[in-house]
């Protein structure tokens, strides 16, 4: 008798946090993700890192920021600054000029590293229209997918870009996304978190970087095309020297 009330207690969780998780819209989804993250933390923290051959440091303080990319580690050769404001180039800390035709592929560029590297930070900005478009199961793991796209107001140059994100429904977190891009002709990714690490309470991944053969998929099947063996591993995105302060208040 004892355990076959253990046995319908049990179901009855089961039931209920499969009801629970029905419930929940993609922006409640989305800001339990950026929790999960670290993004209280973020928001109020200096974060460094290297990149390929560059150096990366994002200054955040609740809503402002600055964000930079620089040739050297003591950010003082060429140093490209991108805030809430301007964009700004500095050689040997002296301000040069750009023309005004590069600055938004300069800032373009910038903005891009620092977004991958705290993903889904910033998920919750005005210009983001997310979606739940379903569940699905990889590597025995239940994930919900997430479809974003952007408002071209205030969504950048590249607005257009399309995203999937599937997020753990037990610990939301952003373990698989793709994206459809459209500049130099345009392409598919689909990237896979791995050397996931916490760092002052902020978790940072490193990403397998995988290509469809199809040019634009799909975002909703590359789960499927991954777990098949379909997707060419292309390349590695590795953050690497992390650091993290708290800014003074």
């Amino acid at each position: 008798m004892k355990y076959r009330i253990l046995y319908i207690l049990s179901a009855l969780f089961i039931f209920s946090c499969k009801e629970e998780s029905k419930k929940l819209d993609a922006d409640t989804i989305i800001q339990k993700a950026i929790s999960q993250v670290g993004g209280k933390t973020i928001d109020t923290s200096t974060i460094t890192f290297k990149f390929r051959d560059k150096y990366y440091r994002a200054k955040r303080n609740n809503g402002l920021y600055r964000l930079e990319r620089s040739t050297n580690a003591a950010f003082k050769d060429t140093l490209d600054q991108l805030t809430n404001s301007d964009f700004k180039r500095f050689i040997n800390e002296k301000e040069v000029p750009v023309a005004d035709s590069l600055i938004s592929s300069l800032s373009g560029s910038v903005n891009s590293v620092h977004y991958f590297s705290v993903l889904p930070y910033g998920l919750d900005a005005e210009a983001v229209n997310a979606k739940k478009v379903g569940e699905t199961t990889i590597n025995g793991k239940t994930y919900y997918e997430i479809q974003v796209t952007f408002s071209q107001e205030g969504g950048g140059e590249d607005f257009e870009d399309e995203y999937m994100y599937w997020i753990n429904t037990k610990h939301f977190t952003v373990d698989f996304l793709a994206y459809n891009y459209h500049v130099n002709e345009g392409g598919t990714r689909f990237r896979e978190a791995y050397n996931i690490r916490e760092i002052e309470g902020i978790r940072f991944v490193d990403y397998r970087n995988f290509k469809p053969n199809e040019q634009f998929p799909p975002l909703e099947s590359l789960d499927s095309l991954f777990a098949n063996g379909e997707l060419d591993l292309l390349s590695k995105i590795e953050l690497q020297d992390v650091t993290v302060s708290e800014n003074q208040k």
